[in-house]
């Protein structure tokens, strides 16, 4: 499935289903976490969040297309992401966008 952040697809016609929502909260073991903080101590990228984040991006672009594909659509356009913190070491991360049919 063709997944944009535009609102249109070049040389299509479309026609708009709906709008389409996936979305995952994920969470780092304990000892990663307590990892973590020490790293903000002396600074530096925190790869296990940034390894949460990207599989919770995944999960969440993954959970859109199904709920797209049940509409019947060929594409996704104006694709977001948002991201919240939900507590400490877990986050939630919603991708949203427009289900739409080529005419």
């Amino acid at each position: 499935m063709l997944i944009v952040t535009t609102e249109n697809v070049s040389g299509k016609d479309l026609e708009m289903l709906g709008i389409v929502t996936g979305s995952t909260v994920q969470t780092v073991n304990a000892l990663r976490d307590i990892g973590a903080s020490l790293k903000n101590l002396v600074g530096g990228e925190v790869k296990k969040y940034n390894e949460m984040m990207e599989k919770a991006r995944n999960l969440a672009i993954d959970r859109m297309v199904e709920q797209a594909s049940s509409m019947g659509a060929d594409a996704v356009v104006a694709v977001r992401f948002s991201s919240a913190q939900i507590m400490q070491g877990a986050a939630e991360v919603m991708a949203s966008g427009t289900a739409v049919k080529f005419k």
